[in-house]
């Protein structure tokens, strides 16, 4: 598995803190990968290390409490600062006691964990204020590049756009066995850990929103509209329950709400938003007869590889005319446009004419999937492929 430096340059910071760190993130995202391999760079300079798998049976079974780990820790570490990796924590009772009892003796605690009886988001709850977090996301393209480099294997831009970039289902050889896999991991995120963990009675219902709210990425919403669509076909159905199920969602790490920004109000629109799936496989795998959206996805990419950037995004109403994303860091800002292609003269026109009355203190991008550079002198054209390879706009 390839070395995921950019995650695991923050958390370096907080090395020596008796802050507990956490490892968050939806489900396969490579959480267990990541504090392995902090587990190794410590073990450079150290020998004092627990490391514990609340998954594996001859751990769960002989700790099955916070006042057993505390014992076992006690027993088994050596004298001086002592770094504790438990993942899959949330698997044994009391945990959150456990690991607020021994940050305080001279132990550095790193934890992973999500699923149904825990959700990712939900350790932040549980350990008020007594931990910084860290966020791991699906591999971004040149993580791919680099990982199928290191399995002997190949990955476009197309397959990259269709089956995103949950890192297992790089080492399946055959496209049905990957397509197999994400629909495993589906039903896992989805019943597994949101259905069984918040007791939905009403599986239609949820199941229904679920596969509607999958294949509306990259789409302006709001609860209402999905209200709407919705209750045609189930009549028992608020609003309040359209809201809770998407709040459950993000919480899972399923999808994230961008908020849209607009310059006749210069503030929020609170009842508008984008979703964006935190992997496009999550559309995909609801596609019939290999009708893929890849306009749809395209964008969905790019909000993930500028989310990865380090950019903060809001959706940019100017004046009515949409603009895909504002990026804003280091107090720069650029206004982005996407589509798939704009050769298309009625399409080009309609993707520019977005950034009308935009000053030029700040960028204004448009990124496609054409060959063809259509920058013009105040609008500069970034190709997909040449965009995914950047590490900054």
């Amino acid at each position: 598995m390839i070395y995921r430096e950019h995650y695991i340059a923050p958390v370096r910071e907080f090395y020596e803190s008796d802050l507990i760190k956490i490892i968050t993130g939806i489900r396969r995202s490579g959480k267990s990968v990541i504090l392995e391999q902090i587990k190794k760079e410590i073990e450079k300079k150290t020998e004092n290390i627990i490391s514990l798998n609340f998954e594996d049976k001859r751990v769960s079974s002989n700790i099955i409490d916070a006042n057993g780990l505390i014992e076992y820790v006690e027993k088994n570490r050596k004298k001086g600062k002592c770094y504790l990796f438990f993942d899959e924590i949330q698997m044994l009772d009391g945990w959150q006691e456990a690991c607020k009892i021994l940050r305080l003796d001279n132990n550095s605690v790193f934890i992973t964990g999500s699923n149904s009886k825990l959700l990712s988001k939900e350790f932040t709850k549980e350990l008020s204020g007594r931990y910084v977090s860290f966020r791991v996301r699906p591999f971004v393209y040149k993580e791919i590049l680099e990982y199928t480099k290191e399995l002997g294997k190949e990955c476009t831009v197309t397959d990259y756009l269709v089956w995103g970039g949950f890192p297992k289902r790089f080492e399946f050889n055959t496209e049905e066995a990957q397509i197999h896999y994400l629909n495993d991991l589906d039903d896992t995120i989805v019943i597994n850990d949101l259905m069984n963990r918040y007791k939905i009675s009403k599986e239609s219902l949820f199941k229904s929103l679920v596969n509607y709210v999958l294949r509306s990425n990259s789409r302006i919403f709001s609860a209402k509209s999905i209200h709407d669509y919705i209750k045609e076909k189930h009549e028992s159905c608020s609003i309040n329950t359209i809201m809770k199920y998407l709040n459950y969602l993000e919480e899972a790490y399923i999808i994230e709400t961008v908020k849209q920004y607009s310059t006749r109000t210069k503030s929020e629109l609170a009842y508008y938003s984008k979703i964006y799936n935190e992997d496009v496989s999550f559309n995909s795998i609801r596609c019939m007869d290999n009708r893929y959206d890849l306009t749809h996805n395209l964008e969905n990419i790019v909000y993930n590889e500028l989310i990865y950037m380090g950019y903060k995004i809001s959706v940019f109403n100017n004046n009515g005319k949409e603009i895909d994303f504002l990026a804003q860091k280091e107090n720069k800002k650029y206004y982005i446009q996407v589509a798939y292609s704009i050769a298309d003269e009625k399409t080009y026109n309609r993707e520019f004419s977005a950034f009308a009355n935009i000053d030029n203190l700040s960028q204004k991008i448009i990124i496609t999937n054409d060959d063809i550079d259509y920058s013009t002198s105040v609008v500069r054209h970034i190709k997909l492929k040449d965009f995914l390879l950047m590490e900054t706009l």
